[in-house]
């Protein structure tokens, strides 16, 4: 096996468009998924670098997203699996950012919607953005068609603009992120959109994020792998998990549950911070792990409040608590109310709050899968797709 360099560029989707062949078997780690976290910080700084770029189409989208709302048009953001979580961080990311250009912000100016659920009823009008890593995705591709056909703008984020999603979208409004992940556990393919999010939000504010700044705290995010495998190593022996979150962390917590569920094959769900003590707890025992993703600045005191709450009724169930909280709110709760452990979150104050907590709880939340899927001697990066039946399973939800 030839020697991983996490600082190299990854290797770009094939022109013209193919999907990406299968990922190679590793009997261990490090998996690809591994690679690709160690990769991002530097992946992170190039996509940032490049996005600045004005023929990028960030600030084009940007234009759009601003002439839309400006006008009272929705704008939906939309996408499928990974990406549907990454359009809910970019919903975070880009209302934040409407909401510094003095902009209508409101959930009625700008929302997610499932990419399937979006094509039976499209927008009448006013901007789709459609994200998708390969640009493969039907019910993606299916979505885009639905609202061109009724009369909105259609941009769209992804690896490739020569992908077929690019043929569905406005060629104008396509903005690429390039480098495509190396497993189907998909690390980078979560991050990109993110980060281009973060670059259309900052084109809206006129507030650019620091490439080297956003870099670092992708680094930080997975440096604590000591403490990643020791909260694995609890988890990993759990019936099932629950991923908690409020604000701008629920998309974290979707993707952490469907990480897991991926990588390391337990059952897993999010419940909203609220959510959860309202009927949930009498399902949950000792053998239910949960996460509670802790790290959005806004509405912090009401949030670490109830998650205190949250943590101590988990404590009195017997449930194998963890987190991934910032440095403030780490200080703020009692080790005790996180018996398994918990990874901590630089704040990255000089960046907007909801970027900050989804770029800065990227890698933890990766990392803590891939840990997982160590302990549970999974292998992350085949999504169990080299079993026949869970194979034949994804050829069957494909037909």
């Amino acid at each position: 096996m030839t020697t991983f360099d996490p600082r190299e560029p990854l290797a770009a989707a094939p022109s013209p468009w193919a999907e990406l062949p299968t990922p190679s078997v590793r009997t261990g780690p490090p998996f690809h998924m591994t690679d690709m976290i160690a990769a991002e910080p530097y992946l992170a700084e190039r996509l940032l670098d490049r996005l600045a770029d004005p023929d990028s189409g960030a600030g084009r989208l940007a234009g759009a997203i601003g002439q839309a709302a400006s006008s009272g048009a929705s704008i939906v953001v939309t996408g499928c699996g990974t990406s549907e979580h990454a359009a809910m961080a970019a919903v975070e990311i880009l209302r934040a950012a409407m909401r510094g250009a003095g902009l209508p912000s409101g959930p009625a100016a700008i929302l997610s919607a499932q990419a399937f659920e979006l094509a039976e009823e499209p927008p009448t009008g006013g901007l789709v953005i459609a994200i998708s890593h390969e640009g493969g995705t039907a019910a993606t591709i299916a979505a885009m068609d639905a609202a061109g056909e009724a009369g909105a703008r259609v941009g769209l984020i992804t690896g490739s603009a020569e992908a077929p999603a690019g043929d569905a979208a406005d060629e104008d409004l396509i903005v690429e992120t390039v480098e495509m992940d190396q497993g189907w556990c998909h690390t980078v393919g979560y991050l990109s959109p993110i980060l281009a999010a973060a670059a259309v939000g900052g084109e809206l504010s006129g507030s650019d994020p620091d490439p080297v700044a956003v870099r670092d705290l992708i680094e930080a995010g997975s440096a604590d792998e000591a403490g990643a495998e020791a909260i694995a190593e609890i988890l990993a022996e759990c019936r099932t998990i629950i991923t908690v979150a409020s604000g701008a962390d629920r998309p974290a917590a979707r993707e952490l549950a469907l990480k897991i569920e991926e990588a390391a094959w337990i059952p897993t769900a999010m419940r909203d911070l609220e959510t959860v003590l309202h009927g949930h707890l009498p399902a949950m025992d000792p053998t239910t792990g949960l996460v509670l993703l802790l790290t959005d600045r806004a509405g912090r005191e009401a949030r670490v409040a109830r998650g205190r709450q949250a943590l101590a009724a988990a404590q009195l169930v017997g449930i194998r608590a963890a987190a991934i909280v910032s440095r403030d709110v780490d200080a703020a709760l009692s080790p005790a109310l996180t018996p398994a452990g918990r990874l901590v979150v630089d704040e990255a104050l000089e960046l907007p709050a909801p970027v900050a907590a989804l770029i800065g709880s990227a890698t933890p939340l990766q990392l803590l899968t891939e840990r997982i899927a160590r302990a549970r001697g999974t292998n992350p990066d085949l999504i169990r797709r080299d079993d026949p039946t869970y194979l034949a399973a994804a050829d069957a939800a494909a037909s």
